[in-house]
């Protein structure tokens, strides 16, 4: 599959995996290559795939572009409504028919299970990989992947590089053990750090402990704690005194990575490894206990259920349907239920 930059443009991009902010970046590149931003508006089509049907995709894939030379539509989980055979074969067809003048993104956000990918497993006997396989150069498929937590560290250093700043690499190390491997929240850390230092000298360590707010975790554990013992009361007022220290998207980051831990952590337990939770989490020993001990209070799919919520939760954001601290409320609110 070629690169979205080469000369003859693929018809269908896949962004696909389970990091939103590589997603996002390869998204704002197709947006880019759009042109003028006001005619690229005019041109360009979002659909969410859990609600929208043949008729919607196809009207909007197939419409001309106006003053440019192509159409943008983007997709968001485009498989949910895919679960049978006769769904999946028109929207092969849709996909085999569409004009050059159209570039349709599929947003895939998705979950490794078990290095498993859950909506779209990297197999060849999977129906999408099979149409990938034959599409040639009309197709671009990316995958993107969290980087590990040993990955991390370079991966904040070469982010600083981008954003035209220089990070030790022990100060990288010293984010990584406040933030894990949240590459949202680390770029908002690395832009806030890199402010701090006025980009004129590498960020330290010492920069890394005054200005990343040390308690903003073990608040987050406290919350979560309220809620699985019932005491709304106290998880909005921790809510709140965390919203008041710190930005509220970089805390809802910072809620979504301790429940995908929690995820991750009951599975562990489920499946009988629960002294590995450390190991197979890549956490420290006190932060592992304190999972184990957090992930008991919930089943699994209780945590699903809140993992789903967050994720409906991050969309409602993105597409500025409410502010961050609304939906954090609305999230505590959801939870109480």
């Amino acid at each position: 599959m070629e690169n979205p930059q080469s000369a003859e443009k693929p018809v269908v991009y896949i962004f696909h995996g389970d990091d939103p902010f590589a997603i996002r970046h390869h998204l704002d590149g197709i947006i880019k290559q759009m042109g003028d931003p006001t005619i690229a508006d005019l041109n360009t089509s979002r659909l969410d795939g859990r609600q929208s049907n043949d008729d919607e995709l196809r009207s909007a894939a197939n419409a001309m572009p106006f003053l440019a030379e192509r159409r943008l539509v983007i997709v968001t989980h485009p498989f949910a409504r895919l679960t049978t055979d006769a769904t999946r074969k028109r929207f092969l067809a849709l996909l085999d028919g569409l004009p050059p003048t159209t570039a349709l993104v599929l947003v895939v956000e998705d979950v490794l299970e078990r290095n498993k990918w859950k909506s779209l497993p990297q197999i060849e006997t999977n129906w999408m990989h099979k149409w990938l396989s034959k599409a040639g150069r009309r197709a671009y498929y990316q995958l993107c992947k969290l980087p590990t937590f040993n990955e991390m560290p370079e991966w904040i250093r070469k982010e600083a590089r981008r954003l035209g700043g220089q990070f030790n690499l022990d100060a990288a190390s010293a984010l990584v053990a406040h933030i894990g491997n949240d590459t949202q929240l680390a770029s908002q850390e690395v832009t806030k750090l890199l402010t701090y230092v006025d980009f004129k000298r590498p960020v330290q360590v010492d920069d890394v402990e005054e200005m990343t707010a040390q308690s903003g975790q073990a608040d987050v554990f406290a919350m979560v704690d309220a809620l699985a013992g019932g005491n709304t009361r106290q998880a909005i007022a921790l809510l709140h005194r965390l919203i008041e220290e710190q930005e509220p998207i970089s805390l809802f980051g910072m809620i979504v990575r301790q429940f995908r831990l929690l995820l991750q952590a009951r599975e562990v337990i489920d499946e009988g490894r629960g002294g590995q939770i450390a190991a197979e989490l890549h956490q420290a020993g006190f932060v592992a206990d304190k999972l184990a001990s957090q992930a008991k209070r919930f089943t699994m799919v209780q945590l699903e259920e809140i993992y789903h919520r967050l994720l409906l939760l991050d969309e409602t954001m993105k597409t500025g349907q409410a502010p961050a601290d609304l939906a954090l409320d609305l999230f505590i609110a959801e939870m109480a239920r």
